[in-house]
């Protein structure tokens, strides 16, 4: 069963800002191709809930950290 992904008012803020720049600066096919990576990986964390570290054993909530 698929679990709910929830983004933080912060994180959408911050999703939205990467559109933006890259429409700006490298253009529609680049920020589609973004886009649509970030909603297929989106869709197999939610699909693959036990991917992730998990970080509060107590609510089985697993985060993601990036470089």
């Amino acid at each position: 069963m698929a679990r709910k992904i929830v983004w933080t008012k912060r994180a959408f803020n911050k999703f939205n800002k990467i559109i933006d720049y890259l429409e700006q600066e490298w253009g529609f096919n680049v920020t589609q191709n973004f886009v649509t990576k970030t909603y297929d990986i989106i869709d197999l964390i939610s699909d693959q809930s036990e991917l992730g570290t998990l970080e509060n054993p107590e609510k089985n909530n697993r985060v993601f950290f990036t470089n």
